[in-house]
């Protein structure tokens, strides 16, 4: 199965998304900076940016390995950015992995929103899940399933990104065999699946509910032809797309298509990309979920006995299973009873004691105690396995950088060291 991988784009002047609350964005380009990376603003979106010195890989930066920034093509934030959801929506990304436009749709949507990426293969399900919590997206969920029809009651988002599997004609730059490996009948395979995509995105939304349909090809048939199939064939009318700033667009490739945005990509300098909005025609809402979060509470108590201050987290609860602790969102308990997905990992608990992962920041509280760091070099010993004194510290204490939380460190007698479990 064809999958266009469009987060980690190469080469000189490449994008990247902050992943951030709007209030930390000059410090964590601050904490970029630090190590010599320099960026401009994109001018689509105020997360977004590139890169115009890159001193040392920018995905080594101290900020990309501590989940502040995202790199992804400047084509493949456009998605997010045109479904649009509004704070608090409930989106569903069908097609999820490796996790860039999830994570965007998360930022969008704020604390108080929900966002469920499915990703239909187990092998690419894990890349998603540890792009999801190294960026510290405490309100999605993830899981697995090749047809989500039969899993989820019908009408039950206000938004879905439905990116699926295509030839991806549009990333040859990257991908140079793709338009071999998918020449003639090979691609409609996954014309058939699109459709099926299609139609079940059509299902699952909410009455006047969006869905926004991408692909990285330059295929007509898996682009125009799809767009008229959802018209003709679905409950779906379409939205016309306003041409983002910083683009050039082509022309659509049908004659009976229109207010579709297809990226030149030569003319852009991003990946050849097409989208097309809709909206849900009739159906009914559902909102059939029990409004209970499944495991076993882990109490609140348990949590600040280690150190750790869970307002930061969205709404929702810590929840056991096993020894694992997971934070479940508000918006799961919409989730019908006996739905297999997994939430948001933030550590242990076990015989009664709450652990956090090292890389549990939201745990982190505002300003509690810890290392604040002033310069790079001792964050730098630190991780490379190198301790430090630990001076009166309490035994998990926060590691920031001139106020930007970084995680947990734990001590030692008296050191500190940092660990990424």
């Amino acid at each position: 199965m064809a999958v266009c991988d469009t987060d980690g784009a190469k080469g000189s002047g490449r994008s990247f998304r902050l992943v951030c609350q709007a209030g930390q964005r000059d410090i964590v380009e601050a904490f970029l900076a630090a190590t010599g990376h320099m960026a401009e603003a994109e001018p689509f979106s105020p997360w977004c940016r590139r890169v115009v010195a890159e001193p040392t890989a920018l995905g080594a930066s101290l900020a990309a390995r501590f989940g502040y920034i995202h790199i992804q093509d400047r084509s493949s934030m456009l998605p997010p950015l045109l479904l649009d959801p509004p704070a608090g929506a409930r989106v569903l990304d069908m097609c999820a992995a490796p996790g860039g436009k999830t994570g965007f749709l998360a930022q969008l949507v704020g604390p108080t929103g929900f966002v469920l990426g499915n990703e239909p293969s187990p092998d690419r399900l894990a890349t998603l899940r540890q792009t999801l919590f190294r960026e510290s997206l405490a309100n999605t969920a993830t899981c697995s399933f090749a047809d989500l029809s039969p899993q989820l009651p019908a009408g039950s988002f206000t938004h879905i990104l439905l990116d699926p599997p295509c030839s991806g004609w549009g990333t040859l730059d990257k991908n140079p065999q793709a338009a071999k490996i998918w020449a003639g009948d090979k691609v409609a395979p996954l014309v058939g699946l699109q459709r099926k995509l299609l139609a079940t995105a059509a299902a699952l939304l909410a009455p006047g509910g969006r869905v926004l349909y991408s692909t990285c090809t330059t295929n007509v048939a898996e682009n125009e032809d799809q767009t008229r199939f959802a018209l003709d064939e679905l409950p779906l009318r379409q939205i016309p797309l306003a041409a983002p700033a910083g683009f050039v667009f082509e022309a659509p490739h049908r004659g009976d298509v229109s207010g579709v945005l297809r990226v030149d990509s030569a003319a852009s300098a991003a990946q050849g990309f097409y989208m097309a909005l809709f909206e849900k025609i009739g159906g009914e809402a559902d909102d059939s979920g029990d409004g209970t979060l499944p495991g076993e509470s882990v109490p609140q108590a348990a949590i600040t006995a280690a150190g750790c201050d869970p307002s930061g987290l969205p709404p929702g609860a810590v929840r056991s299973f096993g020894d694992k602790a997971f934070f479940l969102h508000a918006g799961a308990a919409r989730l019908p009873a006996g739905f297999r997905y997994q939430g948001f990992a933030v550590g242990s608990f076990r015989s009664k004691v709450f652990r956090p992962h090292g890389r549990a920041r939201l745990l982190m509280g505002r300003g509690g105690p810890g290392l604040n760091e002033l310069a790079l070099s001792r964050i730098e010993a630190l991780l490379a396995g190198q301790s430090l004194p630990a001076g009166d510290l309490p035994a998990r204490a926060g590691l920031y950088w001139r106020g930007l939380p970084l995680g947990f460190l734990t001590r030692k007698g008296s050191r500190a060291l940092w660990s990424d479990r």
